[in-house]
């Protein structure tokens, strides 16, 4: 078993997900991978049930009743992951949006560096985003900096849903407490992170928008943004979040 695995959720990615999964197990370093499926249609279930013949003990995949969100879906990772050894724990896209030899990178940060969360990032170093419409594009930076001004997250992109984090961050993280099924819990994953002392950094990726497959984009999934942003500020101002261990040297 490896040291790390990468949680891809998927809804109708029959296009994407042999794909995914064969080039992440391509890299140079091993990486496991557990596929959480809400009951796709298309059967991009049985697609990983088949490669899972091929890829025993390395490729794994939970299967859920129908539509229950991406906030969710990575919380039944992460609860599911912390019951094995993983050290080392990945969300990634199965569009191809987020370049699967990006993971060795995210890997060094928190391996070798002391991170505790590295994020994949489209705007650490410019605007890095590959087939968006520029309208897209400006939302989403602005949403990122709208994020920064209500909180003090100073990260400069707050959606990003490309990251690696180190054991102890999930530990730590009452994940029964996440309060947000949508992009935002992308922002609530940071935020937690940051406000319970982990350290986290961005690694600038190059952001290739899907060639294959639908969006899951909304308008639903801004707004609760917009407003989540809020509600996490206010209830950090009367709440205490648990800190990270320091160890002593």
């Amino acid at each position: 078993m490896s040291d790390s695995i990468v949680i891809i959720p998927t809804y109708n990615e029959k296009e994407n997900i042999e794909k995914i999964i064969r080039r992440i197990f391509s890299l140079s370093k091993s990486f496991d991978i557990l596929v959480i499926d809400d009951c796709s249609p298309d059967a991009t279930a049985a697609i990983v049930k088949i490669l899972q013949v091929e890829f025993s003990f390395r490729l794994h995949l939970i299967e859920r009743l129908g539509r229950q969100g991406l906030g969710t879906a990575y919380v039944n990772g992460f609860k599911w992951v912390l019951q094995r050894d993983y050290d080392y724990i990945f969300e990634m896209d199965a569009d191809f949006s987020h370049n699967p030899d990006d993971l060795l990178r995210l890997y060094r940060a928190c391996s070798e560096d002391e991170v505790d969360v590295a994020i994949g990032s489209r705007y650490v170093s410019g605007v890095n985003v590959i087939n968006w419409p520029v309208s897209r594009v400006l939302l989403s930076y602005i949403a990122s900096k709208y994020v920064q001004f209500i909180s003090g997250l100073k990260i400069n992109d707050t959606t990003a849903g490309f990251k690696c984090y180190r054991r102890e961050v999930l530990e730590t993280i009452p994940l029964d407490k996440i309060r947000f099924k949508g992009y935002a819990f992308q922002i609530e994953m940071k935020y937690v992170a940051w406000k319970s002392g982990f350290r986290l950094k961005e690694i600038p990726i190059i952001f290739i928008n899907r060639t294959e497959g639908i969006s899951k984009m909304n308008g639903s999934v801004f707004n609760e943004a917009f407003f989540g942003v809020i509600w996490l500020k206010l209830y950090s101002i009367f709440h205490k979040y648990p800190q990270k261990k320091i160890i002593d040297k």
